[in-house]
């Protein structure tokens, strides 16, 4: 049984990637995921506002650190806010050193700026590649949707401009029209998209009259927003396409492997079930593959994409009507 895949033109032993999350953020975190059998890792995320605390005064000519406290990256120090960009760069050192399946740091931003030169320092240090996290969410109310994506366009372009290796991108889907940012964020320079970024809103502490942040592990269910578009882009972007939400069971896997996607990314999961989770996801696909007479991943890669039906924009429409039909309450009868 053939397992393997190529995401962003590295070539993984099966298509399970474990996504960022404090699971990753220390060397012995990074270590245990692969021996849990993780195909690659992805770093939490450096901030913009980070490197920009940090290196201020470097910019826009950022020069990569060099050395650091190495108490400060022992095997079970995690990395944080307060830690910064040299940390970071130390932990790529050390991870690249240590594991052998690729690792992809991951660089969050909001705003174009020189912060995204420190994207040459992540190369430099050995990631196998990038993963952009671009996270913003326009509050002014004068912003056009127009002027939203010339600036993700221009934060991709400046990462683009400062390193070689891959590059991925990952953002939310609340664009007007999702299919040609995704075309406009390819052309900008990502080799990759990642379908989708979770945005974490704020709740209120009736008590004390805060606003307070507030993270929900994600659900099965969030599996179709990101399914159904990757299903629509399969086999109509010079990218690959990995999925990054609901990913609790092997069915999820196949679910996006089916639609299109070339890796299939968790967190959660892990973090619900404990690491050997992994090796469950992976034997699940595998049992999955063998029960359906299927000798390899890539044999089923976009069966279930748009290209299943002649007009994806009607099957769309058409599934919409079916579901609000076909929905029956007992309280309603």
């Amino acid at each position: 049984m053939d397992l393997s895949v190529s995401y962003l033109g590295l070539d993984l032993q099966h298509p399970i990637i474990a996504s960022a999350s404090p699971l990753s953020q220390s060397i012995d975190g990074i270590k245990r995921l692969e021996e849990a059998g993780a195909a690659a890792v992805v770093l939490p995320s450096l901030f913009e506002e980070q490197v920009r605390t940090e290196a201020a005064s470097l910019l826009p000519q950022v020069r990569c650190g060099t050395t650091v406290d190495h108490a400060s990256t022992s095997n079970s120090a995690p990395v944080s806010y307060e830690n910064g960009p040299d940390e970071y760069l130390e932990l790529v050192r050390k991870a690249k050193k240590v594991v052998q399946i690729p690792v992809i740091a991951s660089l969050n931003g909001a705003t174009p700026g020189g912060w995204t030169q420190y994207a040459r320092c992540l190369a430099e240090a050995g990631a196998s590649a990038i993963e952009l996290n671009i996270y913003s969410l326009p509050t002014d109310l004068w912003l056009t949707g127009r002027q939203v994506e010339s600036q993700y366009e221009e934060i991709v372009q400046s990462v683009r401009r400062a390193v070689s290796i891959p590059l991925a991108v990952k953002s939310g889907p609340f664009f007007s029209a999702m299919g040609e940012m995704a075309q406009r964020l390819v052309a900008a320079g990502a080799d990759g998209l990642v379908l989708f970024n979770r945005f974490y809103q704020p709740d209120f502490d009736l008590d004390h009259l805060q606003v307070v942040p507030s993270l929900e592990l994600s659900r099965r269910s969030e599996i179709r927003l990101p399914l159904l578009w990757i299903a629509v882009l399969h086999g109509r972007l010079q990218a690959s396409l990995a999925a990054s939400s609901g990913v609790h069971t092997s069915a999820e896997v196949v679910k996006y492997l089916l639609a299109g996607a070339d890796a299939v990314m968790t967190a959660s999961a892990l973090m619900r079930n404990g690491l050997g989770h992994m090796k469950s996801l992976v034997n699940g696909l595998r049992e999955w593959l063998e029960q359906h007479d299927f000798g390899s991943v890539r044999q089923i890669q976009g069966l279930m994409d748009q290209r299943s039906a002649s007009n994806p924009g009607e099957l769309t429409r058409t599934n919409y009507m079916r579901v609000l039909q076909s929905y029956w309450n007992p309280y309603l009868a």
